[in-house]
């Protein structure tokens, strides 16, 4: 029998690091992050409920929280769980992207958020998310065809030797796959681009991060 793959956040020390980064350096990645994540929120008016597949230490959650939706956060990640648990703000749940505990339209929005290049069956990510969100998903995910990547690779930490990156067509295609007829609409923008443009968000398919949004056929509205 093959042996499941490890995961690199179930590393203590990962955890503890996490925030840190966005305080410290990651601070103006971050800023962009939200700023491209408020806009695609923006394109699903409707929104209250969201579930934020991947939510690691709660980073994006707690942040959304504070904006006026009501927020659960899903990781399968134990470590990332108790941090994000000391740092409050949301409900949360241990479970797996592939296999939700919620009722179909449970939510208004998926948010997947860094966590598709980790996982080791994107698709069923995606069909799950579908499954649980009425509306639509977001979905911001780290760009292969920037340099970060690249210096990424090659750095050696475990957590971005299992990761696999996207280009913004190779996301379209993925969803597309996996959900088939169920797309109603794709949006997507890259941010972080090379510089004085780091912080805006364009069509051009250079930025370091890419955030999508997908809109459900089923969604009515």
């Amino acid at each position: 029998m093959t042996a499941a793959p490890l995961n690199p956040f179930d590393a203590p020390e990962l955890a503890v690091g996490y925030e840190a980064w966005y305080a410290a350096e990651g601070r103006a990645a971050d800023q962009a992050e939200r700023r491209l994540l408020t806009w695609l929120l923006s394109g699903l008016p409707q929104t209250q409920t969201l579930v934020e597949i991947g939510v690691g230490t709660g980073h994006f959650a707690r942040w959304l929280a504070s904006e006026g939706y009501r927020v659960v956060g899903v990781d399968r990640s134990a470590p990332m769980l108790a941090e994000a648990l000391q740092r409050g703000g949301v409900p949360l749940i241990r479970a797996d992207a592939a296999d939700l505990p919620f009722a179909d339209d449970a939510f208004d929005v998926a948010l997947l958020i860094t966590t598709l290049e980790f996982l080791p069956c994107p698709e069923r990510a995606l069909q799950e998310a579908a499954r649980v969100a009425r509306q639509g998903m977001i979905l911001g995910v780290l760009n292969r065809w920037h340099p970060l990547a690249w210096q990424r690779k090659r750095s050696g930490l475990s957590v971005w030797q299992v990761a696999r990156f996207y280009a913004p067509p190779e996301l379209a295609r993925l969803v597309h796959q996996a959900l088939h007829r169920s797309v109603a609409s794709m949006t997507w923008r890259t941010t972080l681009l090379p510089g004085p443009w780091v912080q805006s968000s364009s069509r051009l398919p250079v930025g370091a991060f890419i955030g999508m949004r997908v809109v459900l056929s089923k969604w009515k509205g």
